[in-house]
């Protein structure tokens, strides 16, 4: 074993004994070892290409808190994913952790600072079943959708995801009542940031908190081929990111989600339904989508999924980008909005085929249709805008 020279010296001069210096180095790493042991490291890198006939369309546009991009006419690197995991131990007072980074585009839009996911402290108290705590950084408790984009039946995100927030920073509780029900809830300092966004900046969780519940039913094992089929409910209510006073946002927000999976006799078969609910107290009217998903699996590697949605701005001008135009349009470029004036109403479907044709690799191709009911809301390469948007993309995610 090689010693340092102070410890050299040490022995010399008969202050330490080389046994006891080879015992307390042998402690150490017995010690980095044991903390290290059940931790695991994890992660995916995520690519796709994505191909819009008349050069621009709104879709799929990406929405990380009050940061988003457009994807159209590329070949892109979408995130690369590394994660860090201990997980708790079935004791009564179980701790672990959760560090996920995300490098590459995706990872710049978060909003959050450093290409930072999640970090979190996992928790446990032994309180009837057992309380489950994070502390720190999570993903949001509503959506039928996430940012994770290989965890979702499709490549492009919903109506409905765009208008949820994403991440917050605080403290979230789970109590699972018992196999059938489980409950959410938690603080935190997730701000709403005004015109339909959410904004992962740090507000006064303390003093001017956003709040959050959710309960979540599953059906057991005697419900026969329903089994496993889930209903959530939750809500997230936000001040706002200017400490609650007038402003962008400063009158905050209520979010209400409410999502359906529904198994069928045939195993292959599922379906599911969303809705999504957002009162943006900065705006008149409240703005809502709903949206139903099929999935059917093939073959072990062979899937369809499909999804269609319908979008209403409650009155609202709703758009596609960090500029609204001609009163109630879209207009691609940034992230899904609304703000005061106009009424739009819009609808999309999207068919996802996916297959698993090489090892730890997810590959799909998506074809993606929007359609706006009043005016052209679909800016062009040209510039000019259309009714219609199409889109037609291709998508890699290696997981290791």
């Amino acid at each position: 074993m090689k010693f340092n020279k102070w410890t050299v010296g040490l022995a010399a001069l008969g202050v330490v004994s080389l046994t006891s210096a080879v015992r307390a180095d042998e402690a150490k790493m017995s010690q980095v070892q044991t903390a290290l042991s059940n931790t695991t490291l994890s992660g995916y890198v995520d690519v796709s290409a994505q191909f819009n006939p008349a050069g621009g369309g709104g879709a799929p546009l990406y929405t990380y808190g009050s940061s988003s991009f457009a994807k159209a006419n590329g070949i892109n690197l979408n995130v690369v994913d590394i994660a860090l995991d201990k997980p708790e131990d079935e004791s009564p007072w179980a701790s672990g952790y959760h560090v996920e980074l995300w490098l590459g585009p995706d990872g710049s839009a978060l909003g959050i600072g450093n290409g930072l996911r999640q970090a979190y402290i996992t928790l446990r108290t032994p309180v009837g079943n057992g309380i489950d705590w994070k502390v720190g950084v999570f993903d949001t408790i509503i959506g039928y959708e996430g940012s994770t984009s290989g965890s979702n039946p499709n490549y492009s995100h919903s109506f409905g995801f765009n208008i949820e927030p994403t991440t917050h920073t605080g403290i979230l509780a789970t109590y699972k009542v018992c196999d059938t029900v489980s409950i959410q809830a938690g603080i935190a300092d997730t701000a709403y940031a005004g015109f339909g966004g959410y904004t992962a900046t740090p507000n006064t969780a303390l003093y001017l908190p956003t709040v959050m519940g959710m309960i979540t039913l599953t059906a057991p094992d005697n419900f026969g081929w329903a089994k496993g089929g889930t209903f959530a409910v939750g809500v997230i209510d936000s001040p706002g990111n200017t400490g609650g006073f007038t402003g962008d946002g400063g009158n905050g927000a209520t979010s209400l989600y409410a999502g359906l999976v529904i198994p069928t006799p045939n195993a292959n078969l599922k379906f599911g339904a969303a809705f999504d609910y957002l009162n943006a107290r900065d705006v008149s009217g409240n703005t809502w989508t709903a949206a139903l998903y099929g999935t059917f699996q093939a073959t072990d590697k062979l899937s369809l999924n499909l999804r269609a949605e319908y979008l209403d701005a409650g009155g609202n001008e709703a758009y596609f980008g960090g500029t609204s135009v001609n009163g109630g349009e879209f207009f691609t470029g940034g992230g899904f909005g609304v703000a005061p004036g106009g009424d739009q109403q819009a609808q999309e479907l999207t068919a996802t085929v996916q297959y698993s044709l090489w090892a730890n690799v997810l590959t799909r191709l998506e074809f993606r249709w929007d359609h706006v009911n009043h005016g052209n809301g679909f800016a062009s390469a040209a510039g000019s805008l259309q009714q219609d948007a199409f889109m037609l993309a291709a998508q890699a995610i290696y997981t290791f």
